[in-house]
């Protein structure tokens, strides 16, 4: 009998890496489903998608935004959402004058309202410059939700966010594709909440 192969050990660590944090998310699908509620009721009231992140967070704000304005699901409704990622004039500059830590915080300052949804994303939660994007949405009134990895740390403990969502690793590779998970089932379940917009009452939420 042969031994197995070396590379087959490095194949099955790869996929045992992947699998309690996606087992986790499981265990969490109620408060993934109440964060999905509180956002399906703020888009009901005419409420707008306004999302953030930094490194490949700001792609996939940009990813996240696209796929609320332009549904892949052929019937689906469009919704309203913008990246504060994706004009590079705009971050620059405010990074020049205000600092990077202010990127998110002053454009919220200037484009969103109290209807509106504010979700940031952080691998590690140890991004300045989005608990300044959380404590300013707060400030406004917005709906606030956070895509974290790790322990969840400075954007999990923040006052300022309703509700965090958390991938349950501290590998950042594993951080990234738990979220892109989470927020494919966010755009699914938004959908299915205002498909039943009996369901959007506080009753129901509770």
């Amino acid at each position: 009998m042969t031994d197995r192969h070396p590379l087959a050990a490095r194949v099955d660590a790869a996929f045992a890496r992947r699998r309690r944090p996606l087992e986790t998310l499981l265990d969490d699908a109620e408060p993934v489903a109440r964060a999905c509620h509180a956002m399906a009721a703020r888009f009901h009231r005419g409420g707008t998608l306004v999302v953030f992140g930094n490194g490949g967070g700001s792609t996939d704000a940009q990813h996240i935004s696209v796929e609320f304005v332009h549904p892949v699901i052929v019937g689906k409704r469009a919704l309203p959402a913008l990246s504060l990622t994706a004009d590079v004039a705009t971050m620059t500059g405010i990074a020049a004058r205000a600092g990077f830590d202010e990127v998110f915080a002053h454009q919220l300052r200037h484009l969103a309202g109290p209807d509106d949804i504010a979700l940031g994303l952080s691998v590690d939660g140890h991004c300045p410059n989005v608990v300044r994007g959380f404590e300013r949405a707060r400030d406004l009134g917005m709906l606030t939700v956070a895509l974290v990895g790790g322990d969840g740390g400075a954007v999990a403990r923040s006052a300022a966010v309703d509700h965090v969502l958390r991938a349950d690793s501290d590998d950042p590779r594993v951080v990234k594709e738990v979220h892109v998970t989470i927020y494919h089932v966010l755009w699914e379940l938004v959908h299915v909440f205002l498909e039943h917009p009996g369901a959007l009452t506080e009753k129901a939420a509770s």
